[in-house]
């Protein structure tokens, strides 16, 4: 397993939730963290303050991915205030609760340039820079670990943009795992049932507990370590790693 203290990591949406809990995880670790931000300025400031008192390097960087040339602006300035990026976990993400007949052609775009295309944007620009570092005699090495969700086995019909994007963002993590190795290793974390939305309690996952063969529901800590793991093994790429009480084996017409 390789040492992560010292590396440089990009984590999109790491100002709240899933983001902000892998954020921290990598500080741990001993990894400087450019912890990008699209509006929780305020959440964002105190991460950077956190991630900072435990003596790692780290940055606040505000981008809106719906926009076009946000994701090269994030990685150019990620670039400007580290010197180099080797890691990167693309974690943001939009979760509109929409059936077919409802979701319009604005929402489908806005779920796959924010869930699928940014990370493909991003993916890319760090296998070239990794190259590019490579090229110059350093020893380098990069990986990625994208964001699923357990349901990109199943038919989601009340998310039908974001279950796109999420299938869309599967496959992109297979693509992209062949085209930049061997510089760079492309896995991806899906987890199920960790928190609640937005707007729901405690109550949300012990009502659905009983949906995956584990009856039970994750925490952020089991999904911190799988991000570690996958950004740790130097022999693993290409693999979805799902989290999820065994939720991805049962299959489902979801909301039906």
């Amino acid at each position: 397993m390789v040492d992560l203290g010292g590396k440089t990591a990009i984590v999109t949406g790491a100002a709240r939730r899933i983001g902000a809990a892998v954020a921290r995880a990598l500080a741990g670790r001993g990894v400087h963290v450019v912890a990008h931000y699209r509006a929780s300025s305020s959440d964002a400031e105190e991460m950077v303050a956190e991630l900072s008192a435990l003596g790692v390097r780290s940055v606040a960087v505000a981008a809106d991915f719906r926009t076009s040339g946000a994701a090269e602006m994030v990685f150019e300035e990620a670039l400007r205030l580290t010197g180099k990026i080797d890691l990167l976990v693309n974690s943001a993400s939009i979760f509109d609760e929409v059936s077919m007949a409802e979701t319009t052609e604005r929402q489908l775009h806005d779920n796959l340039q924010i869930n699928a295309v940014v990370p493909f944007l991003l993916s890319r620009l760090l296998g070239s820079h990794i190259r590019a570092r490579a090229a110059a005699g350093e020893e380098a090495r990069g990986a990625i670990v994208n964001f699923l969700d357990s349901r990109i086995t199943d038919y989601d019909r009340r998310h039908l943009p974001y279950a796109v994007s999420k299938r869309a963002l599967h496959t992109i993590s297979q693509m992209t795992a062949l085209e930049l190795a061997p510089s760079v290793r492309v896995n991806a974390v899906a987890p199920g049932l960790i928190l609640p939305p937005s707007g729901e309690g405690p109550e949300y996952l012990e009502r659905l507990k009983s949906t995956n063969p584990l009856h039970s529901y994750g925490t952020l800590q089991q999904i911190t370590e799988s991000v570690l793991f996958l950004l740790s093994n130097e022999f693993v790429t290409g693999q979805t790693l799902f989290v999820d009480g065994g939720r991805h084996l049962k299959g489902s017409v979801y909301g039906s």
